[in-house]
Formats: C-alpha cells, sequence, structure tokens
C-alpha cells in the first residue's frame, strides 16, 4: 500500500457527500453485510443479540436460545461454549483430551476416554426448517461441530416457529405445541441482508452518469446469501483487472 501511495483512511464512516467531494470515477462498493433481524415481536428487546454482537464482546447468560442454525449458529454456538478467557483455537493436549486421542499409543488403537465436557451454558441451537440441524455445513467438517455440540448439551431443535421473545425468553412452536424456552439471552444468527446503502441501484455495472462515478458491486455487498470468500475475491481481482 504505501509503495503503490494508497491513500488508507481508518476510522472514517463513508456517505455520499464524500465519495461525492472525492471527484471519483469509479467506486467499488464491498462494505459487505448486515445481520438479519427476523420479524419476531420483542426482537428489539435488551435481551436480543446478532451474533456480531457476541462476537465483539457483549454480555451473554447461562442460557442462550440461538436462532439459526446455519454456518453461523454452529460457530457461534461452539464459541459460547467456550469460557471467558480460554484460550482460542483449544491448546493441542486440551484437544487430544476432548477428542480422546492418545498420542503415546498407551490405549489400543491411539484412543483413551474422552474428558468429560464441563459447558459454561445451556444452549438451545434453533431452525425453522424441519430436520437434521447442520445439513448445510462442510461435507468433512459438519460432523465435527454436531459432535461438538451433542457432546456439550447442546439441545437441537428443527421445525421451530418463533412466537414471541419477553424478559421471560423466547417462546417458540413446534408440533403445534407451544413452549417456553426460559433463557437469559437469544442471539440471532438468521443469515444476513447486503449492505449497499452507498450503492445508487440504477448506476450498477453502468456507464457514467451525468458526471458521477461508475459503481461496482462484490462479496457480500453484491450477494449475502451462502457467502464465499473464493468469489469474493475473484469479483475483487476482476473489477481491479477491468478498470
Amino acid at each position: 500500500m504505501q509503495r503503490h501511495h494508497v491513500d488508507v483512511r481508518l476510522d472514517t464512516r463513508v456517505d455520499a457527500a464524500l465519495l461525492a467531494a472525492g471527484a471519483y470515477d469509479d467506486v467499488i462498493v464491498a462494505t459487505g453485510i448486515v445481520p438479519r433481524r427476523p420479524a419476531i415481536s420483542g426482537i428489539d428487546g435488551p435481551n436480543v443479540l446478532s451474533y456480531v454482537d457476541v462476537l465483539r464482546g457483549a454480555p451473554v447468560g447461562h442460557r442462550v436460545a440461538v436462532i439459526g442454525a446455519g454456518g453461523i449458529g454452529f460457530d457461534v454456538s461452539e464459541f459460547l461454549l467456550h469460557r471467558a478467557g480460554e484460550p482460542l483455537p483449544t491448546p493441542r493436549d486440551a484437544w487430544l483430551d476432548e477428542w480422546g486421542v492418545d498420542l503415546a499409543v498407551r490405549e489400543r488403537g491411539g484412543l483413551k476416554a474422552p474428558s468429560t465436557p464441563q459447558p459454561p451454558r445451556d444452549i438451545w441451537l434453533l431452525q425453522r426448517k424441519a430436520g437434521k440441524l447442520g445439513m448445510g455445513l462442510g461435507k468433512t467438517s459438519g460432523w465435527v461441530h454436531r459432535a461438538t455440540l451433542a457432546r456439550n448439551g447442546v439441545k437441537m431443535l428443527g421445525g421451530v416457529s418463533y412466537r414471541e421473545i419477553s424478559a421471560r425468553g423466547l417462546k417458540i412452536e413446534r408440533d403445534g405445541v407451544e413452549e417456553w424456552l426460559e433463557v437469559d439471552t437469544i442471539v440471532v444468527c438468521a443469515g444476513q441482508d447486503s449492505l449497499r446503502d452507498l450503492h445508487p441501484v440504477a448506476a450498477e455495472g453502468a456507464a457514467k452518469q451525468t458526471g458521477g462515478p461508475r459503481y461496482y458491486v462484490i462479496g457480500g455487498a453484491k450477494l449475502a446469501g451462502e457467502l464465499d470468500a473464493k468469489r469474493a475475491i475473484r469479483e475483487g481481482a476482476e473489477v481491479a483487472a477491468a478498470l
């Protein structure tokens, strides 16, 4: 960046006025996504967090409901099974104990009894779709995530309708039966929407209009569903090569 004299501006919120003042020929919108907030009564309550809030260190209670069982829901649930201050990733010896691996091969097949987990939280992982949770996870690693949550007592429920959020917790319905999950915190991992506030929709991929810049949208800002780092990198490289 320094060698090519790139003007890097940190801690700067970009708006239309700033872009206009820059008199740019081209603007690449790579602003990513914002977490989706489903339409549930009480979704704006103080006991509701997005996954971004959690990863940024927001306090999370002992009993937690995670709405959404895609890749983010599984990752956040696993993150919440770690105590504050525990190193991540898990140190090798702790990982070997967790999975019952005996590198010294003192046990038959190099397998020993795995350590007994002591999860710091009670977690419910929920999805609207009926059926097994985690079907969209990686073919070679999905079973690891499911096994980790299962051995730590995470309750994984499919076919869930979300009825209400209150100080009591989360009211759900399954198979026609309503029940309250009396949880301290609800974490929303229900997908994401593209963040395109800086992009005039009519200008996408079009020629320069009235002397203004050409706009290009890439990555999550272009397509939020099933975020794909390879696709985002390719789109960025293709736009850069075309300029």
